[in-house]
């Protein structure tokens, strides 16, 4: 699997923080000490999030509580799992809050875990304010990789921060919406909130 990161120090862009400390190699089914995890009902379905002491390590939409949670057990299999603490509901709180009106920023500490280019791509994807849309092979050609649109949608596939790192930004070059973890349904409803359009090269 990818190389466990923290975004170092403070990089707010578009209203998002990235901070932390850089962890050493771990896999997602590895020990993760404690998850933290808060779970609520949204106008757009369930929504999750979870993360350690380095920050927010998930933010993923359902359609139960419990296939959320179910979820998320099975990827940090080997952690502790805390759920309802303060910080997570605090954490909850900052998303539901976002999904009602998300051109107020989503400013919160993310420990982001992937491979050299699954990071190159999450942070070309921040750069997308809201209120914008790219392309995949758009987002191909701003991190040097021109031909490697599919790349980048298997990337943004593999993004386990909804929201935090805006992969519902990226479409079709046709305008399609194309695919979203969260389905495209809740694709379509956050770029409607934003007002999306599509960004040209």
């Amino acid at each position: 699997m990818g190389k466990s990161v923290a975004m170092t120090g403070k990089n707010r862009k578009n209203g998002v923080e990235h901070r932390g400390r850089m962890p050493t190699n771990r896999r997602s089914g590895g020990k993760d000490g404690t998850i933290r995890f808060s779970v609520g009902r949204t106008d757009l379905g369930w929504v999750l999030v979870a993360g350690t002491g380095r920050g927010l390590r998930a933010i993923s939409f359902g359609d139960s509580r419990e296939a959320l949670i179910d979820a998320l057990k099975a990827r940090f299999g080997k952690a502790e799992h805390r759920g309802g603490d303060p910080e997570s509901g605090r954490w909850l709180s900052r998303v539901t809050e976002w999904i009602v009106s998300p051109r107020r920023g989503l400013d919160l500490p993310l420990d982001i875990r992937g491979t050299a280019f699954q990071r190159k791509v999450w942070r070309e994807l921040c750069r997308i304010p809201a209120g914008r849309t790219a392309s995949y092979g758009e987002v191909a050609r701003r991190i040097g990789k021109p031909g490697s649109a599919r790349a980048v949608g298997r990337a943004c596939a593999s993004n386990p921060l909804a929201l935090a790192i805006p992969c519902h930004r990226v479409v079709r070059s046709d305008g399609d919406p194309g695919g979203y973890g969260g389905g495209v349904e809740r694709k379509r409803a956050l770029l409607e909130r934003e007002g999306g359009t599509m960004m040209h090269a």
